[in-house]
């Protein structure tokens, strides 16, 4: 990595390192693109699960929640699969995910913050949920073997990556043939530049780093997806989009 991208991931580390002692101090950490705590009526956290899903989590994991949507609700999980959340924070994918694979599949999280996989094996154990694994490292070095993944998930998180090209190609080495994704992501107006998007948000606040919906799209297809659906969900700033983005891989070679 170039020193720009090094500095840009530590940045990233740092800020949701801070947004762990905060929930852990029995505070609610602030959502990902602003500097006010969340709030039931905002674009980003914990608002944006159903409170039938928030009320069977820990708090914490619910405090933790710094996502741009819910991906368990779009990737149409089903029993016995194999499910990796990119970049897993507090755990609240995971632990919804596991419960929603049952006790023949399993979810994994992968997360770079030592601290957010601390919370997030504590966030399992209070909830008993025993399907799971958090594992250390970057999501453009995805820790798992290759074919031993039946979906991926993320939220508000490939934006964040300094590496785009290699979060791709990692999620569809991971992936079993016919795998899937199920993503929330803040994705860009095709019409707004670089520069643009740095004007309305910062690299760790989740604006600056998004792609525009035209290279996410054509990176899914250089890594080998298919059947590929972006839609937006609502605005998070002026041309920027919380979005979901589903996609098939089709399988190596």
């Amino acid at each position: 990595m170039t020193d720009h991208q090094t500095e840009l991931r530590e940045t990233v580390r740092a800020r949701y390192a801070q947004a762990v002692r905060t929930v852990t101090a029995g505070g609610v950490a602030e959502d990902c693109c602003a500097s006010d705590p969340i709030a039931v009526d905002q674009t980003f956290g914990a608002s944006l699960y159903g409170a039938a899903d928030r009320d069977k989590l820990p708090v914490q994991a619910v405090a933790a929640s710094l996502g741009c949507g819910n991906p368990t609700a779009v990737a149409e999980l089903r029993e016995g699969e194999r499910v990796l959340d990119l970049g897993s924070g507090g755990g609240i994918d995971v632990l919804l995910s596991a419960r929603r694979v049952g006790p023949t599949g399993k979810a994994y999280g992968l997360d770079m913050t030592e601290e957010m996989l601390a919370l997030a094996v504590a966030n399992a154990d209070k909830a008993a949920v025993r399907n799971v694994e958090f594992l250390a490292g970057h999501i453009e070095a995805i820790p798992l073997p290759a074919d031993t993944i039946d979906v991926v998930i993320s939220n508000c998180v490939i934006n964040l990556s300094v590496d785009k090209p290699a979060v791709f190609a990692e999620m569809a080495r991971v992936l079993t043939p016919g795998g899937r994704i199920g993503i929330a992501d803040v994705v860009a107006g095709d019409d707004l530049t670089p520069t643009q998007r740095a004007e309305r948000g910062s690299y760790a606040g989740c604006i600056a780093g998004a792609l525009s919906f035209t290279e996410y799209r054509n990176h899914l297809t250089a890594a080998g997806f298919t059947d590929i659906e972006i839609i937006s969900t609502h605005e998070v700033a002026d041309g920027m989009h919380s979005a979901i983005i589903k996609a098939v891989h089709r399988g190596h070679g």
